[in-house]
């Protein structure tokens, strides 16, 4: 299993980076964690949208999903498309919200917005909390942590090794629980370690370095890859930070990279 960077800027696209986006490669199946502003045209530097099995969202902030938009498009009005996309349909696993929240952005125009099906060349499937389903050779497991909207971790499971992507979270045991054991925990980590709480961040939206490194360590996972650092934040004090709650590798991923799991 592999896992490639398509952007990894956190709440929006920064200067050097898209914003959230991942490809994974697992076995012979092909599909994305998230398209954030900015990953579609990065994920045509490692594949071919159409061969993507699938598109996963952890949840349906702009960051994590607005170029859902142009894949609409691609797979509409390609002029030469190699499968005929109406009967190739590319499943969507996303929350609930997903088919209405997708079309909206997609339609011209609130009065068009009702008239707006995508399920045209998309089949969608919720996400559930403790639900699982494959995708070829991997097996996708999801879980709700705690961010302002509804939100999943998700765990990939492929060929005995095992990847777990935090999406948007704040600290939560749901996240510890789905990454026990896993080779390799992809965690956001969206400002720095604050204990004054008068100045500390709001609860239940992102987690600090500090907070990466102890949910990894609960977890007892391999190695820990860093992710989401908004284009404000120093992303060596987060590494640091991570560092010094987690004894195992850690390391900040950076855009157009790709990681043996």
């Amino acid at each position: 299993m592999r896992l490639i960077v398509l952007g990894c800027s956190g709440s929006g696209p920064g200067p050097g980076s898209p914003a959230s986006g991942y490809l994974v490669e697992a076995g012979a199946a092909r599909f994305t964690l998230d398209l954030g502003n900015g990953t579609l045209g990065a994920l045509q530097r490692h594949l071919d949208p159409w061969a993507l099995d699938a598109v996963v969202f952890s949840h349906l902030h702009p960051d994590h999903c607005s170029d859902f938009a142009s894949l609409v498009v691609h797979r509409r009005y390609h002029p030469a498309p190699p499968v005929d996309p109406t009967v190739h349909r590319l499943p969507v696993f996303a929350p609930v919200e997903a088919p209405d929240r997708f079309a909206a952005a997609y339609a011209p125009s609130a009065e068009e917005r009702a008239a707006t099906d995508l399920t045209d060349v998309f089949t969608f499937h919720p996400l559930t909390d403790g639900g699982s389903f494959p995708i070829g050779d991997a097996v996708v497991r999801a879980a709700t942590v705690d961010h302002p909207c509804e939100a999943y971790a998700l765990r990939v499971e492929a060929g005995g090794r095992s990847l777990v992507y935090s999406g948007d979270t704040g600290p939560c045991d749901g996240l510890i629980e789905l990454a026990r054991g896993a080779d390799v925990l992809l965690c956001e980590a969206s400002w720095p370690h604050v204990t004054d709480q008068w100045d500390a961040p709001p609860p239940g939206v992102h987690l600090s370095g500090v907070q990466a490194g102890e949910h990894a360590t609960a977890a007892g996972v391999g190695r820990l890859l860093l992710t989401h650092v908004p284009a404000w934040c120093d992303p060596d004090a987060l590494l640091a930070e991570a560092k010094a709650t987690f004894d195992g590798p850690v390391e900040l991923v950076v855009p157009d990279a790709a990681y043996e799991i």
